[in-house]
């Protein structure tokens, strides 16, 4: 006998009742953005493989080892999305958008990168980010950074760390590249695999790396702020004066280079150790050169992502994060009562802003209202055969445990009741 289909290794089906915490998460991304004054982008879940060989570099582990990429029946390389910046990029560009002048955008989807699957890390996972085109100074930097914050500790995560560095730009960068390079040379035989094979083309991938074989020479590595020129420099001061001046507390961390070759002067992480090693929920920084790289005109940028999963599963280590009670479960006892109520149930899913939840399956009252407590539901409305005979409805408090009689032939008076009591 056939096993039964399973969801492909490294993906999750998202079920009610977590389904609930991702749409609420969603809901206070999108009023975030809107008031930060940004607009939703969607672009397609597959580009052009050369726009991500192109954005996002030829040796990052990304391009390198992690992209799904297919020929298409034209002979066409497409690559599943593994990050949004490049595609937002390519779609500001395509439909002119940045002729207008200062441009904000955000975006909310999946990215699909294989990788091997560990917790809170999927081969097709979801992204909140942001980005911030036409501003070169660090006004902007803090904007972006304030948006991130603002949603962390929105939601009380109170050991959230926010990690800075600055590295520098194409001025300064050669000369760190230099210092890198001497300083890796001399351990070259002792470097993991990966690091010795990027070490020549882009010594600063070896700060990012997470091999064990390579800590020790990273933390004794130069650090980037000491050589920076006098324009990043200033740049990165006075973040950091902005920073203070928002009451946005940071921590200058030398290591963070971020994992994409677009980036210049700004990088961040916002950090938690709620989620032990894997600690970063959220990263961006500055990527002044992507815009021209993918063909268009000079203009600088900065932005952000932020794993939703791993975002989600902060909340839950936080505690217990049941969703509050909302709606009503309606609960008809027998053929006569299922026959009265289902139109009333009609009336109420047309009327009231909550759910209006209906099993129409024969049961003892218990089990309905185990069903509605399943459901979350804040009230049962009841109808049996007294409450027939009566005229009535019983209207129960899930929460008090409260019961209240209304009148059945008044659809009126029991939405009122219910808008009045907040439902």
């Amino acid at each position: 006998m056939p096993e039964n289909p399973a969801a492909p290794r490294g993906t999750q089906d998202i079920l009610p009742p977590e389904s609930e915490d991702w749409n609420e998460l969603e809901g206070r991304i999108h009023a975030l953005a809107r008031r930060f004054g940004y607009g939703e982008i969607r672009t397609p879940a597959f580009e052009s493989t050369e726009l991500f060989v192109r954005g996002v570099g030829e040796t990052t582990d990304i391009v390198e080892k992690e992209m799904y990429t297919f020929k298409d029946k034209g002979g066409r390389s497409l690559t599943l999305r593994p990050e949004w910046t490049a595609a937002v990029v390519r779609a500001a560009l395509e439909h002119h958008l940045l002729t207008q002048g200062p441009l904000r955008l955000y975006y909310i989807g999946p990215i699909f990168r294989y990788e091997r699957p560990q917790r809170g890390r999927y081969r097709q996972s979801h992204q909140f980010g942001v980005e911030c085109f036409g501003y070169a100074g660090p006004e902007a930097d803090l904007e972006v950074i304030s948006m991130a914050w603002e949603l962390v500790r929105g939601y009380e995560v109170s050991d959230a760390a926010l990690n800075i560095n600055s590295i520098g730009d194409e001025t300064c960068r050669p000369r760190y590249r230099d210092a890198l390079l001497a300083h890796f040379r001399p351990y070259l035989s002792t470097l993991s695999e990966d690091s010795r094979r990027r070490l020549e083309r882009n010594p600063l991938r070896l700060l990012d790396s997470k091999d064990p074989a390579d800590r020790p020479y990273i933390e004794s590595a130069p650090t980037f702020e000491s050589m920076l020129c006098d324009a990043c420099k200033e740049h990165f001061e006075t973040l950091k004066s902005y920073l203070e001046l928002a009451k946005i507390p940071y921590v200058v961390n030398p290591r963070i280079v971020r994992g994409l070759d677009y980036y210049g002067r700004t990088v961040f992480e916002i950090t938690s150790s709620l989620l032990g090693a894997q600690s970063a929920l959220c990263g961006g920084g500055r990527y002044d050169g992507l815009v021209r790289e993918l063909g268009g005109p000079d203009v600088p940028a900065v932005g952000f992502a932020l794993g939703m999963e791993r975002f989600l599963m902060i909340l839950r280590a936080l505690g217990d994060r049941a969703q509050p009670r909302r709606g009503l479960q309606a609960i008809a006892l027998g053929t006569q009562a299922r026959v009265a109520l289902a139109p009333l149930i009609a009336e109420l899913r047309r009327k009231l802003d909550v759910p209006t939840y209906a099993d129409y399956e024969e049961r003892k009252l218990l089990a309905h209202l185990k069903i509605a407590d399943r459901n979350r539901a804040r009230y049962a409305l009841i109808l049996g055969s007294q409450e027939l005979a009566a005229g009535e409805l019983l209207l129960r408090d899930l929460e008090t445990r409260s019961d209240r009689r209304l009148p059945f032939d008044s659809a009126r008076v029991l939405i009122d009741t219910l808008v009045e009591a907040g439902i």
